[in-house]
């Protein structure tokens, strides 16, 4: 259930989830699609885990145009978006998304393209700004709380997965490696002969033949005893329950000797020990290197100036998730990096010097080191 409520420790209102373990799902139209052209664009939005967030998103999905006849009401995980931005964590997952849904220009169809090596979600219980800043230039810039946290381009090929535009040549699925295409860059040497004297039945250890028993050692001295202190049990009943014995322990009399039963002697390594012989490795005269299929054109391949992004008709929250007092909160789209700056420092930077200011003080009063109180 979706409610306008305020933060805690302080009177700003955000959206807030206020129940645990469901799916949430709210949009808003925008009154003008966002064109992409050759401008800048920002996304940017607030969002603060209240009660942590072990499992569940905090993304928005900026959606691009609908079939004709959608309404708001029928938006749902399946509703096509243009890009997808925010905290994802569950399990081993911990990242600030950024997806682009892009049109292959070739195929028609739509792609995932995922940004690699995003940053990781704060660990607090504060209020955080995310913001994307999409240039013209293809350069995409990550921040947290305005400190840029990762920097990537449209267009490399190491950035995204998939890559935006795809290898100009692929390996030839048809290709087959040649049955004597010998891929060993070592071998056995086809010229060593194994030692006349060389015994591999010879076992790693034997006993020590000059070791000798001490003196004091106890031969007829079992290991264990019988409990010379336990007592048969009253309601024991040797008919149903069986003999009865005595639990063991340890002798005390090997305790105070070099020990107790039949000696052995101790083993020790075989010097005439060598293992099983096995040819030195020589050079393969035949080595041709690790073999691969040869390249050949990518018949799905094209190139690409910049991405096509969609145009971004409405923003819309749709997730699932174990915890509740997830709180967004001033959802900005711009075309100024400077306005966006300034909300960061006019709305966002108040609230989290605020709640930094009470977690201080909540460890202090609970007497923790400073920087834990509020950590999930």
């Amino acid at each position: 259930v979706w409610k306008h409520a305020k933060s805690e420790g302080h009177d700003d209102y955000g959206l807030l989830v206020s129940e645990k373990a469901k799916k949430y799902g709210i949009v808003k139209e925008l009154e003008n699609a966002v064109e992409f052209k050759d401008g800048t664009i920002i996304l940017q939005f607030e969002t603060r885990l209240q009660n942590g967030l072990e499992c569940g998103g905090a993304y928005l999905k900026y959606l691009r145009p609908q079939d004709a006849g959608w309404t708001p009401k029928q938006f749902d995980n399946e509703s096509p978006y243009s890009i997808m931005f925010g905290p994802d964590k569950c399990g081993s997952t911990n990242k600030v998304h950024f997806i682009v849904k892009h049109k292959n220009p070739k195929s028609g169809e739509y792609v995932e393209h995922h940004l690699k090596y995003p940053p990781s979600v704060p660990y607090d219980k504060l209020t955080h700004v995310y913001t994307a800043i999409i240039k013209p230039d293809n350069e995409l810039k990550i921040l947290v709380d305005g400190e840029e946290k990762k920097k990537a381009n449209f267009l490399s090929q190491d950035d995204f997965e998939p890559a935006f535009v795809p290898p100009a040549t692929i390996p030839d699925p048809d290709d087959k490696k040649p049955e004597d295409w010998d891929e060993r860059a070592k071998i056995p040497d086809p010229n060593a002969v194994k030692p006349d004297d060389w015994d591999e039945d010879a076992p790693m250890e034997i006993e020590d033949e000059e070791a000798e028993k001490p003196e004091s050692w106890l031969d007829d001295e079992p290991e264990e005893i019988d409990d010379p202190e336990a007592t048969k049990p009253e309601d024991w009943d040797d008919e149903e329950d069986g003999e009865w014995e005595a639990p063991k322990i340890d002798n005390p009399k090997c305790s105070e000797a070099p020990g107790c039963g039949e000696w052995k002697r101790p083993m020790k390594r075989n010097p005439a020990y060598k293992g099983k012989w096995h040819a030195p490795m020589v050079d393969n005269p035949n080595y041709k290197g690790n073999w691969k299929p040869q390249q050949i054109p990518n018949p799905d391949f094209f190139e690409l100036e910049k991405p096509n992004f969609e145009p971004l008709v409405a923003i819309g929250i749709e997730i699932w998730t174990m915890q509740d007092g997830i709180l967004f909160d001033n959802i900005l789209i711009a075309s100024d990096e400077k306005v966006a700056e300034t909300y960061r420092e006019k709305t966002w930077k108040p609230k989290y010097d605020a709640e930094k200011e009470k977690q201080k003080a909540d460890e202090e009063a609970a007497g923790l080191p400073t920087g834990l109180a509020g950590f999930q």
